[in-house]
């Protein structure tokens, strides 16, 4: 049976449903539970609450998690054992939630696990971008964590209050919406109210926004490594990718924070029915269309489009279409290409056609 050293493990982030999970893997009198930090190829940094160990998942884990189409990610609590001297990673709990994109190839990604909120770091300078905000938010809310939009370099950007002003009448209400400047002291009090102990966030942002910069802000001073920060290029604002791994740091304050690599093509891992949700203003006025099945574009008497902003439905529309891509088997892409091509050379040839004398 697995000891749990609740003090220590608290501190990394485990609550009540997370132990329950760990409670359920079989182990042995040699193992016990930890948390993965970081992960570096063959090699994960494991955590156990007072310090970091480095470690090796076992070969039969890592094809059980493969055959699901799954993997290990920071944020997994898992169970380390002791082999020959050297630290094996033997079984791994099931992820109360699980943030993950597919890439171009359809195949999925996962970015981290067991995450209670997501800080969303957007900068209100020249990289300020309300398409991708509305993205990321859809894309957390289907993976069910809480979304907190952080608004950085506030004390920077000249026109700070108008922007600020224009997050918030593009969102629904009731979304937490905070300015601060990610390097001021104040940024722990502002977000103290998700910062309690056993909470895990994750920033989420474009590279540039200041994550970085905001974990070293949170982190608890002596306890964490500082994470390296960078500039942004002067033309466009746009950072230049000081994070490259994530990584997992504990907090002045009890909880635990996951820094990520600034994303900037993110596509869903949600299938169109769970996007859809995340996005209540559209679905409430959707009830009040002339048709039941109205899929909001040329539609008359369309209620979505006379009550939402265009750019707002636009992106809504955009993500739609990326989640059924990412549906598409295969097959299906093969599918859709050849039909494309059909109608390309069709298209083409009625216009040499049509310029004929």
């Amino acid at each position: 049976m697995l000891d749990f050293a609740s003090d220590a493990l608290r501190r990394i982030g485990l609550n009540n449903l997370n132990a329950a999970r760990l409670a359920v893997l079989p182990a042995t009198d040699t193992m016990r539970p930890m948390r993965i930090a970081a992960i570096h190829g063959e090699w994960i940094t494991v955590h156990d609450g007072d310090a970091g160990h480095q470690a090796r998942a076992l070969p039969r884990l890592l094809a059980s998690l493969a055959s699901d189409h799954d993997t290990l990610a920071v944020g997994d609590w898992i169970v380390v054992d002791d082999l020959a001297g050297e630290h094996w990673i033997a079984a791994r709990a099931e992820p109360l939630t699980q943030l993950a994109r597919r890439a171009n190839d359809g195949r999925r990604q996962v970015l981290a696990s067991n995450i209670d909120t997501a800080l969303l770091v957007m900068g209100l300078d020249l990289d300020f971008n309300l398409r991708r905000l509305e993205r990321y938010i859809a894309i957390v809310q289907s993976a069910g964590i809480a979304p907190v939009i952080v608004l950085t370099k506030a004390d920077l950007a000249e026109d700070a209050g108008e922007r600020v002003a224009a997050v918030e009448r593009r969102l629904p209400g009731g979304m937490p919406v905070i300015a601060l400047n990610a390097l001021s002291g104040e940024a722990a009090a502002l977000l103290q109210p998700w910062l309690g102990t056993g909470q895990t966030l994750c920033l989420l942002g474009a590279s540039g926004t200041g994550k970085s910069t905001l974990t070293n802000t949170l982190a608890a001073a002596g306890q964490e490594s500082a994470v390296k920060t960078g500039g942004t290029r002067k033309g466009d604002g746009r950072g230049m990718h000081t994070t490259t791994a994530r990584s997992l740091h504990r907090c002045a304050n009890g909880a635990c924070i996951i820094d990520t690599p600034g994303l900037r093509t993110w596509r869903p891992d949600a299938d169109e029915t769970t996007l859809s949700a995340t996005f209540d203003d559209i679905a409430a006025l959707a009830l009040h269309c002339q048709f039941r099945d109205c899929r909001h574009e040329l539609e008359p008497d369309c209620a979505v489009r006379a009550g939402t902003d265009p750019d707002r439905l636009a992106n809504y529309h955009k993500l739609l279409r990326d989640a059924r891509r990412g549906e598409q088997t295969p097959l299906d892409r093969i599918a859709a290409r050849a039909k494309w091509k059909v109608i390309s050379k069709a298209a083409h040839r009625h216009m040499r056609e049509k310029g004929k004398p």
